[in-house]
């Protein structure tokens, strides 16, 4: 019989699905991991877990499969995990309507100043309609730079079809099927934010686009521009943007993912001009039951000596 370890409780038990293989036990806040991998044959690992050498030492020599809540990677060590034949695996397509759904209500928040009216009203200080108060920024008919064209990006693009938006997007190949139904554009990323009133970045982290956007970045964008991000807040230089904020290099910005995170760059709080979520791109019953199930499938599948359906290789 196996160990099965799930490293925080989520929306759903898996128990369910994986109790016939053995044990189950979820790690609650405050325990140590390290310490509650030990003999585990599988574990559903979270973003924020470190899942590399010390883990696997910490687990022992039974370990198989770790499935990782999430689609990003980025925390897992693919390289250490292959030498020791373990497999790792992610979450994509469950959570990416979910995404892009809170990427959309990122901009639509920081655009129509939706934190700052809200604040309004707590704070007893609206005295009546004016027609000057907390302007915001028209949407419909806009261009929308899309940096980063996977799954997420474009389920975002698709769904500014409705706004009637022009579409940009900087990746590295073009996604021909991408143009043709949304007549979207590919340029490169200086063009993108020229153009764009809109910047939403889409990308998983690699080191190769660490702090892609940076000071030169929001120097290229509209005074008027705003900028989301839902991808990694890695690729972007957080104190750059705290400064083009402040300066009003751009309007605006909405996040839900930090360089640093869970902490935020200096003066990022401070600023009006900006919506922040503690990541909660994927935060929704359905889409995390359903990567709850991808991964728990994931495992399943290791354990029983078949091929994992997500399995990521180096």
């Amino acid at each position: 019989m196996h160990k099965v370890l799930v490293t925080a409780p989520l929306v759903v038990d898996v128990a369910q699905w994986l109790g016939d293989l053995g044990q189950v036990t979820t790690l609650q806040p405050g325990q140590d991991l390290l310490t509650a991998a030990k003999g585990a044959s599988a574990m559903l690992t979270m973003l924020n877990n470190r899942v590399d050498d010390a883990l696997f030492d910490a687990a022992g020599p039974q370990l198989k499969v770790c499935a990782n809540y999430a689609v990003g990677y980025n925390n897992m060590d693919l390289a250490a995990a292959a030498r020791r034949g373990i497999v790792c695996t992610n979450t994509p397509d469950a959570l990416t309507l979910a995404t892009a759904e809170c990427a959309w209500a990122l901009l639509f928040a920081a655009a129509r100043r939706v934190v700052e009216g809200d604040a309004m009203m707590r704070a007893g200080a609206f005295d009546g309609w004016a027609p000057t108060m907390l302007l915001g920024a028209d949407v419909t008919g806009r261009t929308l730079g899309i940096i980063g064209a996977g799954r997420i990006g474009r389920a975002m693009a698709h769904m500014s079809r409705g706004f009637g938006m022009k579409v940009l997007y900087y990746n590295r190949s073009p996604k021909p099927e991408f143009e043709a139904e949304l007549g979207a554009e590919r340029v490169e990323l200086d063009e993108l934010l020229r153009r764009s009133d809109f910047v939403s970045l889409h990308l998983p982290y690699s080191p190769d686009v660490h702090h892609l956007l940076g000071a030169r970045a929001f120097g290229l964008m509209k005074p008027n521009a705003i900028f989301i991000n839902t991808g990694r807040g890695a690729c972007v230089d957080e104190a750059a943007l705290v400064e083009a904020l402040q300066t009003k290099q751009i309007a605006a910005a909405g996040l839900d993912v930090y360089e640093k995170e869970p902490t935020m760059a200096e003066g990022l709080a401070a600023l009006d001009n900006v919506v922040l979520l503690p990541h909660l791109g994927s935060a929704h019953t359905v889409a995390r039951t359903a990567m709850a199930r991808m991964a728990a499938d994931n495992i399943r599948a290791v354990l029983t000596g078949q091929p994992a359906p997500q399995q990521l290789m180096v």
